[in-house]
């Protein structure tokens, strides 16, 4: 089976970088690229679209907030037609640069805040994914399994692909633990490796109040901005290949 291993990337603005996005680059196959509004800017997003093109990694849109100084994780009081607006920006831009290199955008997976927002409101999801689907309905959406993201990207005519986020708990109701609680971010080596072995070998995971959950997925996450998430992001891979599945992008993935 193929599966694909996807990090949000290019997180860094100017001179500053959150991550080693050229080594990380080589571990993953899909790249989530910031698209200037949380972080990330034109020069970035070249490297990042120019190194996921040397590596053979599918590129995608990750927009969020217009905010820096929170990193997209603070939730701010836009209306839909902002929110659709601020989509549209940034799924352009990419877009543009992609192009430039010789290369096309593949698929879309929003940050942080921007992502809960829709998220939680049927109409905005509509609105957002008839919007992404008059811009490219060839977009893959990436998105947790049995949300409104994914419901509405479907009805939009729009491909997903369900995530796995191997480096956050989740809770009994299969929903992400709130980053400010503790064990809410996984960085140890070892739980990690479970958790992707239990994953690939039973489609579970075990949440925060120790109980067994299914998890629909064929793409895991590592945030780059996780504590050693090269590292962590090798183990993902190494675990899936020593299960005798094979590493490959999100259109490679929905192709099989």
């Amino acid at each position: 089976m193929k599966i694909d291993v996807n990090s949000d990337m290019g997180e860094g603005f100017g001179v500053y970088q959150l991550c080693d996005d050229a080594a990380l680059m080589q571990v993953v196959s899909s790249a989530n690229i910031a698209c200037g509004f949380h972080a990330g800017d034109p020069a970035i997003m070249t490297n990042m679209v120019r190194l996921a093109k040397q590596h053979g990694v599918g590129i995608g849109a990750h927009p969020g907030l217009p905010d820096r100084q929170g990193f997209g994780r603070r939730e701010l009081p836009f209306s839909s037609e902002e929110i659709c607006q601020q989509v549209a920006y940034q799924l352009g831009a990419l877009t543009a640069i992609a192009r430039a290199e010789g290369t096309h955008v593949s698929h879309l997976s929003f940050h942080a805040a921007m992502g809960n927002l829709v998220n939680r409101d049927a109409a905005l999801a509509q609105q957002v994914m008839e919007l992404v689907a008059r811009i490219n309905s060839d977009l893959i959406v990436f998105a947790q399994p049995d949300t409104l993201i994914e419901a509405a990207a479907q009805a939009a005519g729009l491909k997903t692909l369900t995530l796995f986020l191997a480096d956050r708990a989740y809770d009994a109701q299969g929903l992400l633990v709130p980053r400010g609680i503790a064990g809410a971010v996984i960085k140890e080596e070892a739980a990690l490796r479970a958790r992707v072995r239990q994953f690939l070998q039973h489609g579970t995971v075990t949440t925060i109040e120790n109980e067994e959950i299914a998890i629909r997925a064929r793409s895991i996450l590592v945030h780059s901005d996780t504590p050693g998430s090269l590292t962590l992001a090798t183990i993902v891979r190494s675990e899936i290949e020593a299960s005798g599945h094979q590493v490959a992008p999100a259109a490679q993935v929905l192709a099989q």
